[in-house]
């Protein structure tokens, strides 16, 4: 098969995988990098690193994603909850509930597929501008908005990411500790690589990058009625910050999650060298493939690790299977 496109833009890894890479960075999760995820266990001691899934709450960190509803399935045209089968045959005391839900894949605790950013980029090289992801895949002919609104990633779809697995070896980085709730604090090349040394951490290839803000406990105070404060709270990557886009790329880093709702810094205006107002989701979504986790409760594991000055740890993050989905609610489990 001939290549999808004649020029990648700058500082992308397109191609390096192979013309139908559908993994970006994922590929540096192998059987060695597992492997060096299981060392990091060393008394069995678990962590759900997952918000409850109605968490944040109401509509006040993203106004277009809705809490999830759920509801009952229809059986014998009747709701089947607390479903009494004696209405059929009085001999059968059993009752029956099952439900659906109505979800926005990232809502809460989520994973970015590469099909959730891309870009208008000239990727044939002839002054043409077409809207394009990761590895080139199409906006028309591979993320596809349907004639009856239905929606669907016959490329790069979040199930790339299941079938692959995310296992592997998570590093933790503590940013709350130093930039504390308020006001919201960017955190740039500088300031990330201080603190890591301080709190004697090191990214290696592969690694899963898990950075605690501390806006996961803000939320959680919320108890599903979060202050609109909480948009201008706790630190955030400062994206349009070049030596950090550039120590993303150098570190190849497998993955990057946070407990903060995109990582970085949300609601600035486009004046940077990439033309985006998100620019670490265009150089990890549609530049490098790398996979972007978000609004993860990571404070419970960052009080430990701290305690116990460590900083690694075995983290099993897998997606949900969920065909041509581009986001997917995840429950990760760090093991320590």
């Amino acid at each position: 098969m001939s290549k999808r496109w004649n020029k990648r833009p700058s500082n992308s890894n397109w191609g390096d995988f192979g013309d139908n890479d559908q993994l970006g960075r994922l590929n540096f999760i192998n059987e060695e990098k597992v492997l060096q995820g299981v060392q990091e266990v060393k008394i069995g001691k678990t962590f759900c690193l997952s918000l409850p899934l109605d968490y944040p709450g109401g509509t006040v960190l993203n106004a277009v994603r809705q809490p999830p509803i759920l509801k009952p399935v229809i059986r014998n045209n009747v709701p089947y909850f607390n479903y009494k089968w004696s209405q059929l045959n009085i001999e059968n005391k059993d009752i029956g509930s099952d439900d659906v839900v109505i979800l926005s894949t990232q809502y809460s605790t989520q994973w970015d597929s590469l099909a959730h950013r891309g870009k208008e980029f000239d990727i044939n090289d002839d002054g043409i501008l077409k809207p394009v992801y990761y590895n080139g895949f199409t906006a028309e002919k591979d993320v596809v908005l349907r004639e009856n609104e239905t929606t669907f990633a016959n490329a790069l779809g979040i199930e790339n990411m299941a079938e692959h697995g995310v296992q592997g070896r998570g590093v933790l980085v503590d940013l709350h500790t130093h930039c504390r709730d308020f006001p919201r604090k960017e955190v740039g090349f500088e300031l990330l690589m201080q603190l890591m040394k301080e709190q004697n951490v090191e990214v290696e290839k592969g690694d899963i990058l898990c950075l605690w803000t501390g806006l996961d406990q803000l939320i959680m105070q919320g108890k599903g009625n979060p202050d609109p404060s909480i948009k201008q709270a706790c630190a955030v990557l400062d994206g349009s910050d070049k030596e950090l886009q550039q120590w993303i790329i150098d570190s190849e880093l497998a993955a990057i999650a946070s407990d903060n709702l995109a990582v970085e810094a949300v609601g600035k205006p486009v004046n940077n060298c990439c033309n985006s107002n998100l620019p670490i989701h265009d150089l990890c979504l549609f530049r490098l493939g790398v996979h972007l986790g978000e609004l993860w409760y990571l404070a419970d594991l960052a009080n430990w690790l701290k305690i116990n000055k460590r900083n690694r740890f075995f983290l099993t993050a897998p997606p949900l299977r969920l065909t041509g989905a581009v986001g997917s609610p995840v429950t990760p489990i760090a093991t320590v």
